[in-house]
Parts: structure tokens; sequence; C-alpha cells
């Protein structure tokens, strides 16, 4: 029983994470509601709302305080940098198959080991550099064969994917005592209202006019309020089964998953949205997957 209730988690997650990824390049590409900034709002007031619910009331997660300014400080530095991480992930998907942004996002463990020489000093094994080699060459090879490389869209997913590898490292970093740690979904909590905050002004200066074209289109279109609420909840969904296979699992065994969703996220986008894809592309992206299980498996060996 217990091991069909982990295996419906995991197909819960792969299901909201893919879900979101495409409903997010529906809505942003194919729909033609071209407001990531304003998406990623939307994203995280259901965030703020949702995880308040799940841990208060639902007690998914005990309640964790913030126990000092400082400490707050530290949690709003690692909400801003998620809500950078999260708007450029939904730019990018204005401009690149959902294929190519799953492609450039594996490349997360290479900043990942960057950052955490630059900002900790913490030197792995050679073996786990070597194993970065492929990580970063697959990508390299990808765009250069893909059909729909857009530069900008390049360059959105890249500081996405940066930003997603910075936070990580900062969150050990910043959150390391005791007295400070938080889990995931009490970091979220505290992180998203945080992001609310700093998206609102910049949807409204950016993303002119936003409020009322969301208004007139969920007027014009039901079914468009309907994508856009759904997708909401669904941002949150994917942070609440990442916890729950955590905690039911490893962060490794997440880890290893992660890798092969991306790629059962690739051939789903290619299937629905029909982009071009190149035997180059392929060969590259899956050079990039190879080289993020060879990463996680020399990490595991240097525990």
């Amino acid at each position: 029983m217990r091991s069909l209730f982990t295996i419906g988690l995991i197909a819960s997650w792969y299901a909201s994470n893919i879900g979101v990824l495409l409903l997010n390049k529906f809505l942003l590409s194919n729909y033609g509601f071209k407001y990531p900034i304003f998406l990623t709002l939307c994203h995280m007031m259901a965030c703020s709302l949702l995880s308040y619910i799940a841990i208060e009331w639902l007690k998914i997660a005990p309640m964790q305080r913030v126990k000092s300014r400082l400490q707050m400080m530290k949690i709003s530095a690692l909400g801003f940098i998620f809500c950078l991480s999260v708007v450029g992930g939904n730019i990018s998907l204005r401009y690149l198959p959902v294929s190519f942004n799953q492609a450039v996002g594996a490349t997360t463990p290479f900043f990942t080991a960057v950052f955490a020489v630059v900002m900790t000093s913490k030197r792995e094994g050679w073996i786990t550099y070597v194993t970065l080699v492929p990580v970063v060459a697959g990508v390299i090879i990808a765009s250069g064969g893909e059909p729909l490389f857009h530069l900008f869209g390049f360059m959105m997913c890249i500081g996405a994917t940066a930003a997603r590898a910075l936070k990580s490292v900062l969150q050990g970093l910043l959150l390391s005592s005791e007295g400070e740690k938080l889990n995931s979904m009490n970091l979220l909590m505290y992180m998203a209202p945080i992001a609310v905050l700093a998206l609102f002004p910049a949807a409204l200066y950016m993303e002119k006019g936003v409020v009322g074209i969301t208004i007139a289109l969920a007027r014009d279109d039901w079914k468009f309020l309907i994508y856009l609420l759904f997708n909401s909840a669904l941002a949150y969904f994917v942070n609440l089964a990442n916890f729950l296979v955590t905690k039911h699992t490893s962060p490794l065994t997440l880890q290893v998953l992660g890798n092969a969703k991306g790629a059962v996220a690739v051939v789903i986008s290619i299937l629905i949205f029909k982009n071009p894809v190149s035997i180059t592309g392929m060969l590259g992206y899956s050079l990039t997957v190879a080289g993020v299980i060879l990463y996680t498996e020399a990490k595991k060996r240097s525990m």
C-alpha cells in the first residue's frame, strides 16, 4: 500500500510539473497571452494563498515561524532570486520550444557547482567536475541544432537556470543554522508574498494595461479564466508534490526522477506542440541528460 502511495505521489509530481510547463507555453506562446511577468504574479499569488492553507489549516507541514528580522531579510533575498528565476523561465517560453527550454534547464548542476565554489569555496572531487563537461557541451550542441533558436529567449533561459542554482546555494548558506532552517513549504509560504510585492509594480509598469487586458480576455472567453486559474494552482502543486516526494523518498531520488522528468517533458511537448526538432538537437539534449545522470552518481559517491 505504501509503495502505491509513493508511486501516486511521483505520478502527481510528474503530471503537475510537466502540466504547468506545457500550460505556460500554451498561454504565453500559442494562446497569445504575452505577459510572462503577470503570469508569474498569478503563480505567486496562488502559492501565497494555497501554501498558507496547506500549512495552517491542512497541517501538511508544521508551521515554522520567522525568528528574527535578519532571517526575514535572508528569506526576502531568496524570494527575490526565486522570483527572477520563475519570470526568466516564463519569458523564455515565449520564444523557445519546451524541448529546448528543458535542455538548457538541465544545466542547473553546472551553475550550482560554479556558485558553490565562488560563494562557499566548497570544492568537489575532480570526477564530479568532469561530469559537467557533457552537461555544457550537450547544450552547446543542442543550441546549434535548434531550428527555433532565439537568442533573447536563450539568454532568459540561461538566466533563469542560473538564478535557480543561486537560490539553492544561497538557501544552504543563509539558512544553514538549525534555528533558521525552514522546510520547502514554509520557505515558499514566506517567499511567495515577497515575490508578489516585487512583481505587481513590475507587471503594471512593464506590461502596461495587463490587468484590463486580462479582465477583457476572461469576459470574452471563459476558458481563458479557467486556464489561468488552473495554471496558477498547478504552479503551487508542483512545489507541494516536490515536498511530499522528497519527504516520502529522498532528495537524491528526486534528482534522479527530475532527470527523467525532463526527457518526458521534451517528448510530450514535441507531440503536443509539434515543434520541429533536429537530430543534432536531440543528440545534444541526450548528452546533457547523460552528463546530469553521471553528475548525480558522482555526487552520491562523494557523500
